[in-house]
């Protein structure tokens, strides 16, 4: 019988395109099986299976993008193995950034740069007040691009700095709409007093925490591909959040909160929320807020902030909406429904929930990048099926 042939880590990392450290990677996610040598301490793979792993990873209909990071699976989301709706309700968004980076459901606070911070409130100052949340999100991102000289390291650990360091800053960089304390905040409080002048209080601190969390990654959305084209072009950190913050702008993706929020806003100030709906179905618009192409029974997300949010007729009205949508077109409420309750009880505007939703999912953009870095660079050149004029 002939021996298997057997391959080292460095072998599978050239013939991959990729570093050690990937290939370690890729067993830990169980995408290739590894031995370990007669010495007991490096591993050796089967070329059997890295021709396998190989001519799969060419077949994806997105080039190479195989994730250790999110999974979405039976209507359930989860983060590296873990049921993301147990984490909105039991730990914080930083340790949960930290788990999307490096692993470790590690609380790590985020440092707020004194200067980094003055640097963000000027910037930001000086746009109009006609600005979005979103529009002073940008800005920020890249004035502290401009300001760090070493933001081309892309190793991890500077990748985890930057993204702690840059988070912080993102909501340094929004107007507080009351005195902030001098004394540190856990992240979702600081925003919070950005977002809101109500008085924060513990109901609307895990409910901001947990809609962070739940929102930080999605898989491979328009927004985190976006961000790891630009990664696979070996773009800086910062370069990868402003990638993903310009496909989030979109209608379809981050600020479809902002168009539930008046469809929201009529159903508990106006006639009720069946006439609203009514309304909306009259015109042949799409109902914002409803329906998802990947859940079928209905957005996890959305059942754990509708269950987070306080009582009062913003709550009733929401779920007066899901109810009449689901009766009707099997159609339940998204994310997108539970943020704009989020905001409209919480006397938030109706950017805030896509504001949200940006500075929370620059946590799963980072992740990917991670990935990203890791593989073979600008792997990402699909050929365009040209039907123009043919030359002469």
């Amino acid at each position: 019988m002939t021996a298997q042939a057997l391959l080292t880590t460095e072998e599978v990392a050239i013939l991959l395109g990729v570093k050690p450290a990937t290939v370690y990677a890729y067993v830990s996610r169980g995408l290739l099986t590894s031995r370990r040598n007669a010495d007991g301490k490096n591993s050796l793979f089967a070329k059997t299976d890295v021709d396998a792993f190989l001519s799969g990873r060419k077949r994806t209909a997105t080039p190479g993008i195989q994730t250790g990071i999110t999974l979405i699976k039976d209507d359930n989301l989860y983060f590296r193995g873990r049921d993301a709706t147990v984490l909105a309700r039991s730990s914080t968004y930083e340790a949960v950034a930290t788990l999307l980076w490096t692993g470790d459901l590690e609380d790590v606070p985020f440092p707020v740069n004194p200067e980094l911070r003055s640097l963000a409130m000027d910037v930001t100052s000086r746009l109009p007040e006609a600005a979005r949340l979103t529009d002073r999100l940008r800005v920020t991102v890249a004035a502290a691009a401009a300001a760090d000289p070493l933001r081309f390291d892309t190793s991890p650990a500077a990748v985890v700095a930057t993204g702690r360091q840059l988070l912080a800053a993102m909501v340094q960089g929004l107007p507080p709409r009351k005195v902030t304390p001098v004394r540190a905040l856990p992240f979702a409080d600081a925003l919070w007093l950005r977002l809101t002048s109500e008085k924060l209080s513990e109901s609307g601190s895990r409910l901001l925490n947990a809609a962070l969390i739940l929102l930080a990654d999605h898989d491979i959305a328009a927004s985190t591909l976006a961000a790891r084209i630009a990664a696979s072009t070996r773009a800086h950190p910062y370069a990868v959040v402003s990638a993903g913050l310009a496909a989030l702008d979109g209608p379809l993706h981050g600020a479809a909160s902002g168009l539930a929020y008046p469809l929201l806003e009529e159903a508990v100030n106006g006639p009720g929320p069946v006439a609203t709906i009514s309304d909306r179905l009259r015109s042949g618009v799409p109902v914002p807020g409803f329906g998802h192409p990947i859940y079928r029974s209905g957005d996890p997300r959305a059942a754990t902030l509708f269950d987070l949010l306080g009582e009062g007729p913003v709550k009733d009205a929401a779920l007066q909406l899901d109810a009449a949508m689901r009766t009707r077109s099997g159609t339940p409420a998204n994310v997108d429904l539970a943020l704009a309750a989020l905001a409209l009880h919480h006397g938030m505007a109706a950017d805030a929930g896509e504001a949200i939703f940006a500075v929370a999912r620059t946590a799963g953009w980072l992740a990917h990048a991670l990935e990203e870095y890791g593989d073979r660079p600008s792997r990402f050149r699909p050929s365009g099926a040209y039907a123009g004029n043919q030359p002469a």
